[in-house]
């Protein structure tokens, strides 16, 4: 299908025609409807682990706040206060689950150099200090199978520093000392086993009301290992007593890993025992920065616990304060206040919706749920909006709405058999013009053919119209700077090098002029076969071709996204249409074109049809009568004087709109409506098909 339909429908003034779209979508609402609900408080989970329902995990986690915080454990019903954290003191904390201990020494560089091996490998390093020996760890891992075969691995790479040293697999079972009225005195015992070369730990071990200090003897994976640390460590202490992995107590560790270069000890909390959780809170509600959350700061409380075998972080804050932070985060903050209100609704809505939809959590801090970023992203403007629409959702039947939204349905909204498959008479596909308002202020690009036969793209303001122009009728540019970049897409990307250079006096052919790629308009490729072969792996239901000769949208849906995409004229099945953008490369959206880079379809006066490829050269009968068309570098031009360029390679080039799923609210549309005058109810029902706005 040609999408110039799609251009075609944004002739037209927006408000103009959004006015009519308006009209008939606000509906009455029902004389009687139900509450809205509401909550408290929210919780977000930054680190979990649920299979392949969502998994982000960390093997450790490093908080510090600008309040003293209370760490407090959860067992068997009780919560009882084991640990005060000082002001701006930074702590780590992690569960106690599999593990694998990779070496020991005495030596610094060799410990930080293994480490340093294992960051850039999925057996991310734990280094600890006991004495004046350094022990390294790798992991956390869900099963001891997993461990054990991350033994394996951090042997290899870690085989330089381990000086004849079998990296061996560690658990949760340990053996316990007894008792003790202080750190100082379980410290002694602990040391006794220490000195014998057995691992010991002290540990913080709720007492109904009053915290203890024990000493747990082994970190064992298995009840066999276990059996053996206790017959090792019964030469230097008969009393000691089995646990199990449900035991709950807080080991205390010295951790050095958050510096390589020069040790630097920090307080380190491993939370033991299966089912136990640990909550810290302060109380003057202070941000608390969490290191791997890329030194984000948080309100609220936090709660560390372990689900499958790895560490989970919930975030818990009151409601209003999350939306605070989630609108920020989502949309800019200079939008247009109307805009802004519209995302608060929505956003509220949406949390709402998930019930406890991630087990410990109702949401996670990604966008897979929605982006929250913490207290850098509250702006005034934002909290405004949020809290003039407090308490107010989206309603359909009396019941809340699952308000999706994406960034820019790039002039139409996707209808949801175009994302899911399947029919959802709330997610159809609407217009939505004023998606082009993001690339307002963008600079458009030219698309020039150099003299060595490469194309690419050089931006306006780096480029001048010679006036010249080629048989053809194309005009000629040059450059105003030295060593000008010609890029691959009308984009600036550092990391990219670029297909040349221009210098002034050297011109090229102007094939089009284009809008910088962006959420509306945007450019991907060209891909190889083999790069979107290598994409496509395990993507689809069906096998693969060897190589991709042919790439082609044979069927779209009602806002003109990809529905069936064929390769070598075989279907590539995939689970669902919105699939598409991951099984090319991520591409923004599924509202695309692909164009073969290698080859051209001509169409003969006589009706002819002839394929050109690289390096090919074909007869073809013209309006004038015979001629050639060459392969490689050659300009075709189709009837309405659009050039492109047959390149040296094969490859296939995406062009399309919209960055997202495209379902429900655009937020670029819905700045646009904004612009336009529409307050936020209206752009919230336009995009949401017969739904009221309501609160309790």
């Amino acid at each position: 299908m040609d999408r110039n339909w799609t251009k075609s429908l944004f002739r037209w003034s927006a408000k103009g025609f959004l006015a009519l779209t308006i009209a008939g979508s606000v509906w009455s609402a029902p004389a009687v409807h139900a509450a809205a609900p509401s909550l408290d408080t929210i919780r977000v989970a930054m680190f979990l682990d649920l299979g392949s329902q969502y998994k982000s995990t960390t093997n450790a986690v490093t908080l510090q706040s600008m309040e003293a915080l209370t760490a407090s454990m959860l067992a068997a019903g009780t919560l009882e206060t084991l640990v005060n954290i000082p002001a701006n003191q930074q702590v780590r904390m992690s569960v106690d689950t599999y593990r694998v201990k990779v070496l020991e020494t005495t030596d610094w560089k060799t410990a930080s150099e293994a480490a340093k091996k294992l960051q850039g490998t999925s057996d991310k390093p734990m280094l600890f200090i006991d004495g004046k020996v350094y022990k390294l760890y790798a992991g956390m891992y869900g099963t001891e199978k997993s461990a054990i075969e991350a033994a394996a691995r951090t042997a290899k790479t870690a085989a330089a520093h381990l000086n004849g040293q079998t990296p061996s697999v560690k658990g949760g079972l340990h053996l316990s000392a007894g008792s003790y009225g202080s750190e100082a005195q379980a410290e002694t015992v602990r040391k006794s086993f220490a000195d014998a070369g057995i691992d010991a730990f002290n540990v913080l071990v709720p007492a109904g009301g009053a915290s203890t200090y024990e000493v747990w003897v082994g970190e064992a994976a298995n009840t066999s290992d276990l059996a053996a640390i206790k017959q090792e460590a019964g030469k230097v202490s008969a009393a000691l007593v089995e646990q199990d992995a449900n035991t709950s107590g807080l080991i205390l560790r010295r951790d050095v890993s958050l510096n390589l270069a020069t040790p630097q000890e920090t307080q380190h909390y491993m939370l033991a025992g299966a089912q136990s959780t640990l909550r810290l809170e302060g109380k003057t509600g202070a941000a608390t920065n969490v290191k791997e959350r890329t030194d984000r700061s948080y309100r609220g409380t936090f709660e560390i616990g372990q689900k499958n075998g790895q560490l989970y972080l919930v975030n818990e804050l009151p409601f209003q304060q999350y939306l605070y932070s989630v609108v920020g985060a989502e949309v800019p903050s200079s939008w247009g206040a109307e805009a802004l209100k519209a995302q608060a609704v929505a956003a509220r809505s949406y949390a709402l919706f998930q019930g406890s939809k991630f087990e410990v959590a109702h949401v996670v801090d990604t966008t897979l749920s929605q982006a929250y970023y913490g207290t850098a992203y509250e702006y005034a403007s934002i909290i405004q909006a949020v809290d003039a629409t407090e308490g107010e959702v989206v309603l359909k039947d009396g019941k809340l709405v699952e308000t999706v939204f994406s960034s820019n349905s790039g002039g139409m909204t996707a209808d949801s058999t175009e994302v899911w498959g399947n029919r959802n008479d709330l997610f159809t596909a609407v217009e939505s013009p004023g998606d082009s308002s993001s690339q307002a202020a963008l600079k458009s690009w030219y698309h020039v053919l150099l003299p060595s036969g490469v194309t690419g793209y050089v931006r306006e303001d780096n480029a001048k119209e010679t006036g010249n122009k080629t048989s053809a009728g194309l005009l000629y540019m040059t450059v105003t700077s030295k060593d000008t970049n010609v890029r691959q897409l009308p984009l600036i990307q550092s990391n990219v090098e670029p297909v040349g250079k221009m210098n002034p006096g050297d011109t090229a052919v102007i094939l089009e002029k284009v809008a910088e790629s962006n959420s509306y308009d945007w450019v991907r490729g060209p891909y190889t076969s083999d790069e979107l072969l290598a994409s496509l792996k395990g993507k689809t239901t069906n096998s693969l071709p060897a190589s991709i000769s042919s790439l082609d949208v044979t069927e779209r849906g009602p806002s003109g996204r990809a529905l069936t995409i064929k390769a070598n004229g075989q279907v590539l099945d995939v689970k669902y249409p919105d699939m598409f953008r991951s099984a090319f490369n991520g591409l923004p959206s599924t509202l695309f074109d692909i164009e073969s880079t290698g080859s051209y379809t001509v169409l003969s006066a006589n009706g002819a049809i002839s394929t050109v490829s690289s390096g090919q050269t074909v007869s073809v009968i013209s309006g004038s009568g015979n001629g050639n068309v060459r392969g490689s570098g050659t300009v075709v031009m189709n009837g309405t004087g659009k050039a492109r360029v047959i390149e040296n390679s094969s490859g296939f080039k995406f062009t399309g709109k919209g960055f997202g799923h495209g379902l429900g609210m655009s937020q670029w549309g819905a700045k646009g409506m904004a612009d336009e005058g529409y307050d936020y109810k209206q752009i919230l029902q336009h995009y949401y098909r017969n739904t009221i706005i309501t609160k309790d």
